[in-house]
């Protein structure tokens, strides 16, 4: 990871943006450069749009539709409403979260953990094969959850298992291989994403049914697997206070703005329903969630920001109703 800061000469704002944006980093490897830009053709080269400018690998997390190259003084609105010349600390954490450079949250984790592999079966995806029914079943199973906020009864599901082959079947199968539970009387307990039982995560979808969540990364697969508007409701675990995550015609709004998510995994192997889905939620900013994981030090994992928690989502979730 390389960050630029982007400044003209004497921008008294610039040295407050080299501070925070190496305090953001809180001891990880990336290397921090200071650019002088001295002219707009300059500006323009560098993608500057006023002093200071921030890029994280080339990229400005901070960029605004529309905005041109300038060497005017640049202003930035914190998530509070303050405007200052600079991004605020917390605001360089969450772009950088964003961006996937990892957040250690505990002395000794490296981060190495695969946050797709946590929710995706050890890397293996949600997509269930074609063959013997478990695609049809699985599918079926999923636009029951989407349809009607409940798990269909096996019979239902017997169109679907095709000839040969009952329900209840295809459902052990697929309960075998991580695409969904059961509970001791082989009803179906959850189909990722989708869960039969409350939890923390509820989430209401455009013209189909409000449905509970295996997890925060569940709940962000929902919209993209459905191609539909959703509105997820949940709740901080440290702090109790509220977030809410709305989708509208390809745009999601997150609330509060700092709002991020954490993923992570007990070690020790078995379904993600025992071994992650209590651990991937979602927090009201970075500091909340690293309280969580100072006292759950049994469960490593990182803190992701909201459009990485979204692509983690979208490639999880977004193929599984394809044909």
């Amino acid at each position: 990871m390389r960050i630029t800061v982007l400044t003209v000469a004497d921008c008294p704002n610039a040295a407050p943006a080299v501070e925070r944006a190496t305090a953001a980093l809180d001891g990880r490897t990336a290397e921090v450069e200071l650019v002088v830009v001295h002219d707009q053709a300059q500006a323009a080269e560098y993608g500057m749009t006023g002093s200071p400018t921030i890029l994280l690998d080339g990229v400005d997390p901070f960029a605004s539709e529309g905005a041109l190259p300038s060497v005017s003084c640049r202003l930035y609105r914190d998530a509070d409403g303050t405007v200052s010349g600079a991004p605020s600390e917390a605001a360089l954490r969450e772009a950088l979260a964003g961006a996937g450079v990892c957040q250690p949250l505990l002395p000794g984790d490296r981060c190495e953990s695969d946050a797709l592999g946590v929710v995706g079966r050890g890397g293996r995806g949600r997509r269930a094969p074609a063959e013997r029914g478990l695609r049809a079943v699985h599918q079926a199973v999923l636009r029951h959850f989407a349809a009607n906020g409940t798990a269909p009864e096996p019979a239902v599901l017997e169109p679907a298992a095709g000839a040969g082959r009952s329900a209840r079947e295809v459902l052990d199968e697929l309960a075998a291989e991580d695409f969904l539970t059961l509970d001791e009387q082989g009803r179906i307990r959850a189909a990722y994403p989708f869960s039969a039982v409350p939890t923390r995560h509820r989430v209401r979808i455009d013209g189909g049914a409000e449905v509970w969540s295996m997890c925060a990364i569940d709940a962000l697969g929902i919209p993209a697997m459905l191609g539909r508007d959703v509105v997820i409701s949940t709740s901080d675990p440290v702090t109790g206070s509220p977030v809410t995550v709305t989708t509208r015609g390809g745009k999601t709004m997150w609330e509060p703005r700092e709002a991020v998510v954490f993923v992570g995994q007990r070690p020790g192997g078995g379904p993600a329903a025992a071994t992650c889905c209590d651990a991937l939620n979602f927090f009201t900013g970075d500091a909340s969630a690293r309280a969580w994981a100072e006292e759950h030090p049994e469960v490593p994992g990182r803190v992701v920001g909201q459009d990485r928690a979204g692509e983690i989502a979208r490639q999880t979730f977004g193929p599984l109703l394809d044909p």
